[in-house]
């Protein structure tokens, strides 16, 4: 009796140890999860998760893996229409929002991160970190105190009639061409989006251009890869992002500096319009060029680009007979005369077939030429 009763109380003892450790176990993996989830809730913005930063974020590549590089600033006029898909739709509509939009909602919430406009010289760093209150305050954008606000991490919430994408009527951007020695490719990236706000001055005065702050892109990709977009006006189905409209170079903009020791725009370089315009065909030019020249061309490159030059000759050939014939006509009777014995003779000389010469019987000799060999031969 005494055994048995032993026995039912070790057996209620560790039932109760045990279930007291799944109890803690189970507790501090409880918080072991909500402290994890409370450092992604900081570090990524609703709906961006941290794997999907990291899958976005583009390791830097080292200058040593580097064989070339050109850094080239462009100016995207978004009433191009190749550039309307970045603002149109100006108003919010079924839930869709221009890129701009994007951005201001993105910094309001404390997500993106945004870095000062130093005129050519740029540097993303936290040291040149823009606050958002200093740029609401700094272009007049009515804003007020969002819900979970506090000092270090301060949230804003923008009506959307207050944020002033009407007047964002361009951007800038730092565009990298780079050719990886590593993989042998050559390719084109945005580095950095500038917008430009476009605010007309005192008494109907031409509009001012202010560049609001830089924006770099790898940050500002897990935002703009869900917003589709539709860039064709044949088709209205939103068959890209934003993100693929930048990946594939679909923007137009025009260079209005490249890096260089003096800082220099090229308006200050080439202060002549003609001039101007020259210096950017030709940087454009040597852009397109530069991955032709890395590789020998095929056989069938060679034989098109020899077509090709003969064409050209024939049509300039043509095109002097033509002006040849109009100066004759002009000089009167006698420049008639001697066209008509012109096409005469040359009539005759087609209808007279051409001899062909008989090839001369040549001795057999040995040659350089790869001819079949004749040394083995049976006899």
């Amino acid at each position: 009796m005494m055994k048995k009763f032993l026995l039912t109380a070790i057996v209620i003892l560790t039932t109760a140890v045990c279930a007291s450790a799944q109890d803690v176990s189970s507790g501090s993996s409880v918080v072991r999860r909500s402290a994890a989830s409370d450092r992604n809730a900081k570090q990524s913005a609703p709906g961006v998760t941290q794997r999907m930063q990291a899958h976005f974020e583009e390791t830097p590549v080292n200058d040593s893996e580097l064989q070339w590089m050109r850094v080239m600033y462009r100016s995207l006029d978004l009433t191009k229409d190749a550039n309307g898909a970045l603002y149109y739709p100006d108003e919010p509509v079924d839930g869709q929002d221009n890129l701009f939009r994007i951005i201001m909602k993105r910094m309001a919430d404390g997500s993106l991160p945004a870095y000062e406009y130093l005129d050519g010289r740029e540097v993303f760093t936290d040291d040149y970190k823009v606050k958002m209150r200093d740029v609401l305050d700094r272009f007049y954008i009515i804003y007020t105190e969002a819900k979970g606000s506090t000092e270090k991490n301060p949230k804003f919430a923008i009506e959307e009639s207050d944020i002033p994408a009407s007047e964002v009527l361009s951007y800038y951007i730092v565009e990298k061409w780079e050719f990886d020695r590593r993989t042998n490719r050559m390719r084109s990236r945005v580095e950095a989006i500038c917008p430009v706000l476009h605010r007309a001055g005192d008494f109907g005065a031409e509009a001012v251009r202010y560049p609001m702050f830089w924006v770099k892109y790898d940050e500002l990709r897990p935002f703009i890869t869900t917003q589709n977009i539709f860039t064709d006006d044949d088709n209205n189905l939103a068959t890209c992002t934003y993100d693929d409209f930048f990946q594939l170079g679909l923007y137009e903009g025009d260079i209005y500096k490249t890096r260089n020791l003096k800082n220099k725009s090229l308006m200050q370089l080439h202060p002549d319009p003609d001039d101007l315009a020259h210096a950017r065909d030709s940087i454009q030019q040597r852009l397109d060029d530069y991955e032709k020249k890395l590789w020998v061309p095929s056989l069938e490159e060679l034989a098109a680009r020899r077509e090709a030059a003969e064409k050209a000759e024939a049509l300039a050939a043509g095109n002097g007979e033509e002006t040849t014939e109009v100066g004759t006509a002009a000089s009167g009777t006698n420049a008639r005369a001697t066209r008509s014995r012109r096409t005469t003779r040359s009539s005759a000389t087609k209808a007279k077939p051409a001899k062909v010469k008989k090839p001369k019987a040549t001795k057999s000799t040995p040659s350089s030429s790869a001819t079949r060999s004749v040394r083995n031969r049976r006899r």
